[in-house]
């Protein structure tokens, strides 16, 4: 099982470890785009801040962020799971999963983010701030420069399994799984079962349990209907649609009543 996820916007402090070697992260086939990134943005930020601050999509109060950037290759690095903060990373908290299930969580876990195309959670970057929305000066979009070299190495990750992807539609734009890895892709929307409607908070929060519900209980579904069964077993409330045609991934939607009342975890 492969499980795409967003990065969070706000991010922990890099901290005092080693600094970042590039050359280390996982899916080295996107080695080069990394550096492009890297450059256009330390580049970006060492020149003038307000240029910089309105590229990256910054408010006054973000102006620290630019600053930040310029330091990506000398900053300390650490965990990307331990980077990510935010609703969706609280609710999964990979820290206090067993070691079983961070093992699994270390083979599984993909995050999308607009510096480094994808990194697993293990892989040691420092804190930095780039949405995958950005247009680099000399680089263009990110999410058109990731298309290329995505294509294959994802589609090497994601291997002969299922792929969940619970990823946001702006970084959904740098990978769409096609022909028969799309086939065996689940997307899910959770929506607030009164209203029907997508609820963001609900939304990320219920994406974060889910995944710490499937790892914990050492579950690999080899598909997408495998997924939903799994996913009611564990106590989620799922409706499924198999794609209309070949090609397609499935759709799944996962309703909540309150956020405290998503899932019964097994692991608790």
């Amino acid at each position: 099982m492969l499980v795409l996820l967003p990065p969070s916007e706000g991010k922990a402090s890099s901290g005092r470890g080693a600094p970042l070697k590039l050359e280390s992260l996982s899916l080295p086939g996107l080695h080069e785009g990394r550096e492009a990134v890297l450059d256009a943005l330390v580049e970006l930020c060492a020149g003038d801040e307000e240029k910089a601050r309105e590229v990256l999509g910054l408010s006054e109060g973000l102006r620290g962020e630019v600053a930040k950037n310029v330091e990506l290759r000398t900053a300390g690095a650490r965990p990307a799971g331990e980077i990510y903060t935010g609703v969706l990373y609280d609710a999964l908290d990979l820290a206090s999963l067993d070691t079983a299930a961070k093992r699994r969580a270390g083979r599984s876990l993909l995050v999308f983010s607009g510096l480094w195309g994808a990194v697993r959670p293990t892989d040691r970057i420092p804190s930095y701030r780039c949405s995958m929305g950005v247009k680099l000066p000399g680089l263009g979009a990110l999410a058109t420069h990731w298309r290329a070299p995505m294509a294959s190495v994802l589609a090497e990750a994601a291997g002969d399994g299922l792929v969940l992807d619970l990823r946001s539609s702006a970084y959904a734009a740098a990978w769409k799984p096609k022909g028969e890895v799309a086939e065996r892709t689940a997307t899910v929307r959770v929506l607030h079962a009164p209203t029907r409607k997508v609820v963001s908070h609900f939304n990320k929060a219920t994406k974060g349990r889910m995944v710490r519900s499937l790892l914990s209980a050492g579950v690999a579904p080899k598909g997408p209907a495998e997924l939903v069964e799994a996913l009611r077993e564990l106590g989620y409330v799922v409706e499924a649609s198999a794609p209309a045609k070949a090609g397609q991934a499935w759709a799944l939607d996962v309703l909540v009543d309150e956020i405290h009342r998503v899932a019964l975890h097994r692991m608790q």
